[in-house]
């Protein structure tokens, strides 16, 4: 995988990975809906903690992928996921 596309791949991954990793730990206000807000609003935002959260998981599985790709058991060139030539 060239650059470009690994830096699309970890782009990706990072981006999806997000939605996964935002909902941990987060615990709702029940005093919320006496103030005028929501009750699911979270009692404390801690954004700077799923954001690096969410970096070593993208690490993690960019490497993965970046292993998969690189592999020579997986390989649509040869082996057995090759197209038969005939």
């Amino acid at each position: 995988m060239g650059w470009i596309a690994g830096i699309v791949v970890y782009f990706l991954v990072w981006w999806t990975l997000l939605f996964a990793v935002l909902p941990l730990g987060v615990v709702p206000n029940p005093e919320a809906e006496e103030a005028g807000g929501w009750r699911g609003a979270p009692r404390q935002v801690r954004v700077l903690r799923v954001i690096l959260i969410n970096t070593v998981l993208s690490i993690l599985v960019w490497l993965f992928i970046e292993w998969l790709v690189r592999a020579d058991w997986l390989s649509f060139r040869e082996g057995w996921l090759a197209m038969p030539t005939n």
